[in-house]
C-alpha cells in the first residue's frame, strides 16, 4: 500500500475535504469526476458525495467508522438518506460542530475534545460502538486535526508529548507515531485521509513525509 499525493479544489489540506472508513469515503458533492476516480483508487473504496449545510468542508465536519459517523448539526435529513441505512448518525452541539476537527476515532476507539459534555461523549460512544476519551494531542484539543488515525495505526502531532502519545496507545491499541505533512504542516488529520487500504495526502507533502505516513499507519508492516 502507498500514500497518493495530490491536491482536492486546489487545496491540500485534503482531510478537511474527505474523510473514509473502510467501505466509503465521503467527497464533496461538487467535486469533479477525475478527482473522485483518484480518491476511490487510493482509497479502494467506494465515493458518496455529500454537502452538509452548503459546505464542501466533510472532512472538517463528520468523523467516521465503519460503524457510525458523528456530524455537525448544521446537517439535515436529506444529507443523508442514502447513509442511515448502515449507520447510527449523532450530531454535535453548537459550540464544537465540526466533528472532524474534534474527533479522532477508528474501529477501536476514540479520543474527543474535552469540551464535549459527558452526554454527547455517551452519544458519540453510541454511535461509533467504541470506547470514547477526552484529550489533547500536542495541547490541541481539535484533536481530528491534529492527527489521522485508521485500524492500524495512527500519526499525530509532532510536539505530542509523551504522556499524549502514551493515552493513544492505550487506548486505540495500535502503533503511534508522530511526524507531519504538506511540507511540515503539523495538522496532519487535515492534511490526511486513510483507511488500512491505502491514504492520499496534500500535494505539498514531501517523500520523507509520505515515508513516514506508510510507516505510521501501518502500511509496511
Amino acid at each position: 500500500m502507498t500514500v497518493e499525493q495530490f491536491n482536492i479544489g486546489g487545496s491540500p489540506a485534503v482531510g478537511i475535504y474527505c474523510t473514509a472508513n473502510e467501505d466509503i469515503v465521503l467527497v464533496p458533492a461538487a467535486l469533479d469526476k477525475a478527482t473522485v476516480r483518484k480518491i476511490e483508487d487510493a482509497l479502494k473504496v467506494k465515493a458518496v458525495g455529500l454537502m452538509f449545510g452548503g459546505s464542501s468542508l466533510i472532512g472538517a465536519l463528520s468523523a467516521m467508522n465503519s460503524k457510525g459517523m458523528v456530524t455537525t448539526n448544521l446537517t439535515d435529513k436529506v444529507d443523508f438518506r442514502d447513509l442511515k441505512k448502515d449507520y447510527n448518525i449523532a450530531k454535535t452541539p453548537d459550540g464544537l460542530n465540526a466533528a472532524g476537527n474534534n474527533i479522532l476515532c477508528n474501529d477501536k476507539a476514540a479520543l474527543v475534545n474535552p469540551g464535549f459534555s459527558a452526554r454527547m461523549v455517551a452519544k458519540i460512544s453510541d454511535a461509533l460502538g467504541v470506547e470514547v476519551q477526552r484529550g489533547t494531542i500536542g495541547g490541541l484539543r481539535t484533536v481530528g486535526s491534529a492527527a489521522i488515525a485508521v485500524n492500524t495505526g495512527i500519526m499525530c502531532h509532532p510536539k505530542a508529548t509523551e504522556e499524549e502519545l502514551a493515552v493513544l496507545r492505550d487506548l486505540f491499541k495500535v502503533n503511534v507515531q508522530i511526524g507531519t505533512a504538506n511540507y511540515g504542516s503539523a495538522m496532519v488529520g487535515a492534511s490526511v485521509v486513510a483507511n488500512t487500504k491505502g491514504a492520499i495526502a496534500g500535494g505539498l507533502s514531501t517523500g520523507i513525509e509520505l515515508g513516514r505516513i506508510e510507516d505510521a499507519l501501518g502500511y509496511l508492516d
